[in-house]
């Protein structure tokens, strides 16, 4: 039996929306080729997945998320049909941790890449991440979250030259581990997803991001969040976050109404940021909120405030980064 840990991805934001054109010099001439997304995000600990595949005599799954898990395995296992003589034995999955779906957290891609590298090693198949993002039909824009599956840590995705390819690690930074992580899961909501995710894609697209957008967000990561998070200055990260995450989020605002996905979101930001916490935001597409603090008591604290303010706002949790990738492991069968 093959149990997988995979933990929960936060994405800060985009660097550029699709468009890829070449990037020119002063005289006018193309002299770097275009990239289209990019972005930065950070693997957390929890709330994070954990399944386990067993060989049955027939595929199936229980717990939370089994169908979409299942899923994944069928969409694996046909892609790697291509060798016939391997033996793809079918498998019972059971999935004991899932972080919620459609919730900012990354939970699509690191399900399918926990569901496909089970089967990898279940079968016998040495594949890196992403080649299992490419057999599960994953990492077609960002790259942070496959990236994080197989390193984790706080990470810089480079953006795409063409929409076949998974975009390039530009860098990766161990996170902190003293740090704490505060997320603030809003209940019954979710952020845009699927077919209404590549809507609002092919809508932005209409608009397009200025290069002068760009360029800021790109000068935040390099001379922002880089150099501070390497001097573990949590001052100087978290004011740095704050404003690489707003200016993304104003390229995204013709879709979900301003800078964050609700006015709900937008008020919590407001209240953590008025408490003095400069590191604060909306993970992707949201709803779920994050809020940096220096350790676990600040942590604890904070979260109690969240909760005495905003009754009844979902689930609160406290975590720290995750500084490695994914643990695949043998278990002994139960």
């Amino acid at each position: 039996m093959i149990c997988v840990h995979a933990p929960s991805r936060l994405h800060f934001g985009l660097l550029s929306l699709g468009d890829a054109a070449p990037w020119t010099n002063l005289e006018g001439f193309p002299v770097l080729p275009g990239r289209a997304f990019g972005g930065a995000g950070l693997m957390v600990q929890n709330p994070g997945i954990t399944l386990t595949a067993r060989t049955a005599p027939r595929w199936g799954a229980e717990g939370p998320l089994a169908n979409r898990v299942l899923a994944f395995a069928h969409t694996y296992a046909a892609a790697v049909r291509q060798h016939p003589s391997r033996d793809l034995p079918p498998q019972h999955f059971v999935i004991t941790d899932a972080a919620p779906e459609h919730a900012g957290l990354g939970t699509g891609t690191q399900l399918g890449l926990a569901t496909a590298a089970a089967l990898a090693r279940v079968w016998g198949m040495a594949q890196p991440p992403r080649v299992l993002a490419q057999h599960v039909d994953r990492g077609h824009r960002s790259a942070v979250g496959v990236h994080g599956f197989e390193q984790g840590g706080f990470l810089v995705d480079a953006g795409k030259r063409s929409a076949e390819e998974l975009a390039p690690l530009a860098a990766r930074i161990v996170f902190p581990e003293e740090w704490r992580i505060v997320l603030v899961l809003p209940a019954e909501t979710t952020g845009l997803h699927g077919p209404s995710e590549k809507e609002a894609f092919w809508r932005l697209g209409q608009y397009g991001a200025s290069r002068k957008q760009t360029e800021a967000l790109c000068r935040i990561v390099l001379l922002g969040l880089v150099p501070a998070l390497t001097e573990c200055d949590l001052a100087a990260f978290g004011e740095a976050l704050y404003d690489f995450n707003v200016r993304s989020g104003e390229m995204f605002a013709p879709v979900q109404g301003g800078v964050y996905a609700s006015s709900a979101v937008a008020e919590v930001v407001a209240f953590v940021r008025g408490l003095g916490i400069a590191g604060v935001g909306q993970s992707s597409w949201g709803p779920s909120v994050f809020a940096i603090t220096r350790d676990p008591e600040h942590a604890a604290e904070l979260s109690n405030r969240i909760r005495q303010r905003f009754a009844g706002t979902g689930k609160i949790v406290i975590t720290k980064a995750c500084n490695r990738g994914a643990v695949i492991e043998s278990a002994a069968a139960t």
